[in-house]
């Protein structure tokens, strides 16, 4: 995957571009922590389904600006989201409100920042509902109704999908590809 540093105001990411020059593109945000190659696997996949891949090798410091800065500098009008972890708090924040970047949403590991996570706590319970496509994908980390509890907050159609791993993006990279190249088809 080709790297490139993008600076937006005093902060700077990596981010990995790749795939074949399409004009739909997957912006795949890690869990905090994650090795950048931990999307590898899905990115081959995505390519062989046409679609380019934006990959942040690290959300440290990444926030909404950052993430719309980086797609500016990118030369991205709209992208469909994936993340996990971390990267699925940011992802739902990211499409939160009404329609124009983002397309859909596909996220592991968490559930609708104003859901309350298992130990009760919530994030952010002024985050607005997201009217996008979502798919919510419950694995080890995401107790089941979580992810259901967020159906409150998509104003769009919204699906459970239930795969018993800990990390989808190394351990089920085949579903988790499928379940993104599903969002991005208009079919």
């Amino acid at each position: 995957m080709k790297s490139r540093r993008i600076t937006v105001g005093d902060r700077a990411w990596t981010v990995r571009v790749d795939g074949p020059e399409s004009r739909h593109s997957v912006l795949l945000l890690p869990d905090a922590g994650d090795p950048v190659d931990v999307y590898d696997h899905v990115c081959a996949r995505l390519h062989n389904s046409d679609l380019r891949t934006i990959v942040v090798e690290s959300i440290a410091d990444l926030d909404t600006a950052g993430v719309h800065g980086i797609l500016d500098e990118l030369g991205v009008p709209w992208v469909n989201v994936a993340g996990r972890g971390a990267g699925a708090e940011l992802a739902w924040q990211l499409c939160a409100g009404g329609f124009g970047r983002f397309i859909s949403l596909v996220v592991a590991d968490r559930g609708h920042p104003a859901v309350p996570a298992a130990d009760g706590t919530v994030l952010d319970a002024a985050c607005r509902p997201v009217e996008l496509a979502v798919t919510v994908l419950v694995t080890k980390n995401l107790p089941r109704a979580i992810a259901d509890a967020s159906g409150r907050y998509v104003y769009g159609e919204f699906r459970v999908v239930q795969i018993d791993v800990d990390n989808v993006a190394t351990e089920a990279d085949h579903e988790l590809a499928t379940e993104i190249v599903l969002r991005t088809s208009l079919w």
